[in-house]
């Protein structure tokens, strides 16, 4: 792909360590691109990753996330998105295994990741761990993704109840990320409706997104503190993504912040609208 300076896209993005004063571990970038010189067709790719591991080894695996991915991506035709993200992601959890094992304060690190690939108007997604995609339609707010988590498996067996899944002492016990020993199984699922089957949700890759469509991706730094339906409606309640974000942001340190909180909007224009040049980034990376 040809990288651009302009987006067929609105974007903003954020990333804010939260109010406990520990070190940013999430990283996040999202890229701009024209498939090729002779295919015109506009996309943009997004990716956020949170880091797993003391010694600051989270905030390494986070990048080498985000870094290696992107660059996968970036470098790729486009002619087979969700085998492009596979290789990607895979490229990327080797770089974090081998890089752990030659640092001793690095040993068992590792990051979740989430990404989202906007070729024209057509979505493809893929994800480790409980990092998270949404979309937003009108009044409405669909989780994409499933967390790969020891809460969802054990509300998906009957062992315990939505209701308990938020305040469960497992909650953040994570069955699947980047950096461990063996390669670990991309999801594609693409859920958009909850009573589909997973072979349904994998089969809904390319998902027609309409004018106003607005995808979210995020690390559970946010969503650990703010409900889905308090994200559509502070989302949907602000003039711009940035004012979006920075809300979102705002509400997750006002419950606690115990955690990074990143955030990133990627809306489809409407159709009277035109996208702003000052709103478009060619390459927009999140290291703080």
């Amino acid at each position: 792909m040809i990288r651009t300076t302009l987006a067929h896209l609105h974007i903003a993005a954020l990333s804010h360590a939260g109010a406990s004063g520990k070190n940013n571990e999430d990283r996040y970038a999202v890229s701009s691109f024209q498939i090729a010189k002779d295919d015109p067709r506009p996309a943009v790719f997004a990716v956020v990753a949170d880091g797993i591991g003391g010694h600051r080894a989270g905030e390494v695996a986070a990048e080498l996330a985000v870094n290696y991915i992107s660059m996968h991506v970036a470098e790729s035709n486009a002619k087979k998105p969700t085998k492009i993200l596979e290789n990607a992601i895979h490229d990327a959890s080797q770089a974090i295994a081998s890089h752990s094992a030659g640092k001793e304060d690095q040993q068992g690190m590792g990051a979740t990741c989430a990404c989202a690939w906007i070729i024209e108007n057509r979505l493809y997604t893929a994800y480790i761990g409980d990092s998270r995609l949404y979309l937003l339609r009108g009044k409405f707010i669909q989780r994409l993704s499933i967390d790969h988590t020891w809460v969802q498996e054990a509300y998906e067996k009957g062992i315990i109840t939505k209701e308990q899944m938020r305040d469960h002492p497992n909650v953040h016990v994570i069955r699947r990320h980047l950096g461990g020993l063996k390669l670990p199984e991309v999801d594609f699922r693409l859920r958009i409706d909850n009573n589909e089957t997973d072979e349904e949700s994998v089969n809904n890759q390319g998902f027609h997104l309409e004018p106003g469509d607005t995808i979210l991706l995020c690390t559970d730094g946010l969503t650990d503190l703010v409900w889905d339906d308090e994200i559509r409606e502070t989302i949907r309640s602000k003039r711009d993504l940035k004012s979006a974000a920075e809300a979102l942001v705002n509400l997750a340190n006002q419950r606690g912040g115990h955690d990074n909180i990143t955030v990133v909007l990627l809306a489809m224009p409407r159709v009277e609208e035109t996208v702003p040049r000052k709103s478009v980034l060619g390459w927009l990376l999140g290291d703080e």
